[in-house]
C-alpha cells in the first residue's frame, strides 16, 4: 500500500458496515467521486465519528487500495449540522447530495461541483432565498458543469438572438418567433425566465444565490426544470420522492 494522500471535498453518503465501520462516498476536488472505508468510525471514541457523515466538508486523509480507499483522518472545515434543524431544507440537501452522486465520476477534478454544493447549502440557510429556487439553480448549474445545459442565448435552429419565446425539449434550447412554428411541443418561456437561465449558466458559482425571482417566474422555472431534468437523467431520486412528500 502506498502512503497516505490528502483530498479535499465533502461526504455524499455514509452507510454502516459491520459493527463499527462505515462506508463513505466522497466527492473530492482532486480525484472526483471516491469510495472509502472508515474503520471504527461508529465508535464513540473514534476521531472519525463526526467527520464520516453527509454534508461534512473536510480535508480527508486516505490510503488508496485496489478497489477503494481507507479513510484514516479528517480535518473538518464545515459540517452544516445546523441544516438538520431546517425543515424541509435538510431534504433539499439530501437531494443535492444524491444529484451529485449521480453526476460524480472518479478521476476528474470536481472542484466546481464541491463549490456548487457549498453555495447551495448556504442558500438553503438563507431565509431570503426560496428553497425551490435554490434547487432549480443547483440543478441547472450542475447540469451546465457536466455539459448538459440548454442553449438559451440564441435560437437553436437559426441562431437568432432576438424574440426567443419557446423552449424546445427535443432540441434542448430556445426557438425564436419564426422557428417555434416548427415545434408544436415547445414550452413558452418568458423573457424573465430566459434571463434567469442565462445568468445561472454563465455566472460564476459564487454568484449563484445572489438574486431572487417573482413567484410567477419561479413556477415557470420549476415546470421547465422538472421536464428538463427528467429528460436528461435516467434515475429516480429517492430523496426527491421524500422531498415531494414534505413540501
Amino acid at each position: 500500500m502506498s502512503g497516505p494522500v490528502t483530498v479535499n471535498g465533502v461526504v455524499l453518503l455514509a452507510a454502516p458496515v459491520g459493527e463499527y465501520d462505515k462506508r463513505v462516498v466522497l466527492l473530492t476536488r482532486e480525484r472526483g467521486k471516491i469510495t472509502a472505508f472508515a474503520r471504527g468510525a461508529r465508535k464513540s471514541t473514534s476521531a472519525l465519528l463526526a467527520a464520516a457523515n453527509p454534508f461534512v466538508f473536510a480535508a480527508f486523509r486516505v490510503y488508496e487500495g485496489r478497489s477503494a480507499y481507507s479513510l484514516v483522518a479528517a480535518e473538518v472545515s464545515h459540517h452544516f449540522t445546523e441544516l438538520a434543524r431546517e425543515q424541509p431544507g435538510v431534504y433539499y440537501g439530501f437531494y443535492f447530495l444524491e444529484f451529485l452522486d449521480y453526476y460524480g465520476r472518479e478521476g476528474v477534478d470536481a472542484s466546481d461541483m464541491v463549490n456548487l454544493l457549498y453555495a447551495a447549502l448556504r442558500g438553503i440557510e438563507n431565509p431570503k432565498i426560496p428553497n425551490p429556487l435554490v434547487r432549480r439553480v443547483f440543478e441547472l448549474k450542475l447540469m451546465t458543469l457536466n455539459g448538459e445545459y440548454p442553449q438559451v442565448f440564441e435560437c437553436v435552429r437559426c441562431g437568432r438572438k432576438e424574440e426567443l419565446v419557446t423552449f424546445s425539449l427535443g432540441r434542448s434550447g430556445v426557438l425564436c418567433t419564426e422557428c417555434c412554428r416548427e415545434d408544436k411541443a415547445g414550452v413558452p418561456v418568458s423573457a424573465s425566465l430566459l434571463y434567469t437561465m442565462q445568468y445561472v449558466i454563465s455566472s460564476p458559482i459564487g454568484k449563484m444565490y445572489s438574486f431572487t425571482v417573482t413567484d410567477e417566474v419561479l413556477r415557470e422555472f420549476e415546470r421547465l426544470m422538472d421536464r428538463y431534468v427528467g429528460l436528461y437523467t435516467d434515475k429516480k431520486f429517492k430523496s426527491l420522492e421524500i422531498l415531494k412528500m414534505m413540501c
